[in-house]
């Protein structure tokens, strides 16, 4: 490999953690809130006047929960992601503004607003630290931040909220066009291979939830929170492999869709397409179908479904348009599973040289076999399974690692968390190898062994990880 080519491959490495980390924090405003979301999608499709039990006097909590709390929400909680308590603080004061300036939804601007507020107020904190006596800093604390809350707030209110404003309108309009021309379910090209670089939280809570919202408070429903969250496509790829697919791949494919289906946790696909990028035609094939099937059908649902649940998406769909929505469901996971069938058909590798999902990607096997070799009698007390969200696949992944650890009576404490959140007293941090990069870049500091792993779900990779335990506690 030459040089040119080596550092074509690390700069596209680079490219992809930083679009990674970006969308993280966009979906990071949004899903430790999602409860919220979810409750407030239940009191709509229960108590609109087109929901299942119509309600005026209950149906007049959804305007202001949508109005004020679910912008309050991510605002605090962006501002906290920068600046802590303060930050968070600030990043409400200031989305305040933008609701009290604008005549729609300011999700999309509470995304912008928190964040910016709590940049401001660390950047105001950090010039103050040191620079007056001791005594006063309680005094200065509280004015500083209430000056800077002044001026961001009327900022909000005067400029910034109308700027936001028009460029969701704009936003708007383009999503309307775009779905009274027939054109969305075009969308699938880039939303299909975006998922499986662990892109898919960015583009259900960062882009398609915002915009969704807002079709919810004109129409009562929107298609955009089914662009990504509908599993439908994903689990009918995952059959035709548990029909069609050889070695490992067959064997764990089945658990693989069951997961996806039922329990909603997307990740558990995107090994099995890692492995063999060809069938991702069969997942866009998939979410073009479904999305065409949910605009004829009226179909949409009050807000996200959230995990990616068939049961989730069935709870959220208005009475108008569950018979749109299930149409949409299997007639993806029909398309799905029928293109992936043709592709595995024409596939003539032999069964054997199909290599189990871990070994997949033999760069990532080798790097996680170094990773264990090098570090080689080290005691581990401490594990963190970490994904993109630290919810769904990585809480998962740390199920299986604490069965196992049970079986072979190993006492070692497991936890699950997001990547940006992995704690400095780890000792071995595993994760997706497609993660494992920002994982390294965001905690270079740190002394833990970042083990790679392409499945969460697969029990052999773990046992290897077992094993080395067990070294280093003889």
């Amino acid at each position: 490999m030459t040089n040119t080519t080596i550092e074509a491959t690390h700069k596209n490495k680079s490219t992809l953690v930083k679009i990674q980390r970006f969308g993280n924090f966009l979906s990071g405003m949004v899903m430790p809130n999602l409860g919220v979301f979810v409750a407030w999608g239940l009191i709509t499709a229960l108590f609109i006047p087109t929901g299942w039990i119509p309600n005026p006097h209950l149906g007049a909590l959804v305007s202001p929960i949508l109005t004020y709390l679910l912008p309050l929400l991510v605002g605090f909680t962006g501002g906290y992601i920068v600046h802590g308590q303060r930050g968070g603080a600030m990043g409400a004061l200031a989305t305040m503004g933008l609701i009290i300036g604008s005549d729609i939804t300011m999700l999309s601007g509470a995304m912008i607003m928190g964040p910016f507020a709590a940049w401001l107020m660390k950047k105001v904190d950090q010039f103050l630290d040191g620079k007056f006596r001791a005594g006063f800093e309680m005094l200065i604390s509280n004015f500083s931040m209430g000056i800077v809350g002044l001026v961001i707030t009327l900022a909000g209110y005067i400029i910034i909220g109308p700027i936001i404003t028009a460029l969701v309108h704009l936003l708007s309009a383009g999503v309307n066009w775009t779905i009274a021309h027939d054109l969305l379910p075009l969308i699938s090209i880039f939303v299909a291979p975006a998922q499986v670089l662990f892109l898919n939280n960015a583009i259900n809570h960062g882009i398609m939830a915002p915009l969704g919202l807002e079709q919810v408070a004109v129409s009562g429903k929107s298609i955009l929170f089914l662009v990504d969250a509908n599993c439908g496509p994903s689990v009918g790829t995952l059959l035709a492999i548990s029909f069609f697919g050889k070695g490992m791949a067959k064997k764990t494919a089945p658990t693989a869709a069951l997961i996806a289906g039922v329990g909603g946790i997307g990740e558990v696909y995107f090994p099995f397409v890692l492995m063999k990028p060809v069938l991702v035609f069969a997942t866009m094939g998939g979410i073009t179908t479904s999305l065409t099937c949910f605009m004829l059908l009226g179909g949409g649902t009050v807000a996200t479904p959230s995990p990616g649940s068939f049961f989730a998406m069935l709870v959220l769909t208005p009475k108008g348009a569950m018979l749109g929505n299930l149409v949409g469901f299997f007639a993806g996971m029909a398309v799905a599973f029928v293109i992936a069938t043709v592709l595995l058909k024409l596939d003539k590798s032999p069964a054997e040289e199909e290599v189990e999902l871990e070994v997949a990607n033999p760069s990532a096997a080798a790097t996680g076999v170094l990773a264990l070799s090098d570090n080689a009698g080290r005691v581990i007390n401490k594990i963190i399974v970490a994904c993109d969200a630290g919810m769904g696949s990585s809480a998962m992944g740390a199920s299986v690692l604490k069965n196992k650890l049970r079986k072979a009576m190993i006492d070692v404490q497991v936890a699950n968390t997001k990547i940006e959140e992995i704690p400095g007293d780890a000792d071995l941090v595993i994760t997706h190898v497609q993660l494992v990069d920002r994982a390294k870049k965001l905690h270079s500091d740190k002394d833990m062994i970042f083990m790679p792993i392409t499945n969460f779900i697969e029990g052999k990779q773990y046992d290897d990880i077992i094993n080395f335990i067990k070294n280093g506690k003889t």
